[in-house]
């Protein structure tokens, strides 16, 4: 009984931290997105090319599910928001699921 509580809190910290680091991408994403937006422009290097297209690859998929539902309202896209507070509630209830 006590391995088994033992490899259920492992999995929840595990999904957890992955949630978590996903969230963090997102919010890298947003703030280069943001940072573009007001004519920031990084010099050309290939090491930054590649870290602002992994940002967009691994975040667009997820936020195109909201973008889908939510139209941004003029400058104002608020389906990130949303996604993310997804994730936060998805990760709460994976936690109380695991620990209950």
């Amino acid at each position: 009984m006590l391995l088994g509580a033992s490899v259920t809190s492992q999995i929840g910290s595990y999904i957890g931290a992955v949630i978590v680091v996903y969230i963090v991408l997102l919010l890298l994403f947003l703030l280069t997105n943001l940072l573009l937006g007001f004519g920031v422009r990084p010099p050309y290097a290939r090491w930054s090319d590649a870290v602002l297209s992994f940002l967009a690859e691994v975040s667009q998929p997820y936020l195109r599910i909201f973008r889908k539902f939510i139209p941004p309202l003029g400058p104002v896209d608020l389906s990130p928001m949303v996604a993310i507070f997804v994730l936060l509630i998805l990760n709460e209830v994976i936690r109380s699921l695991l620990n209950a």
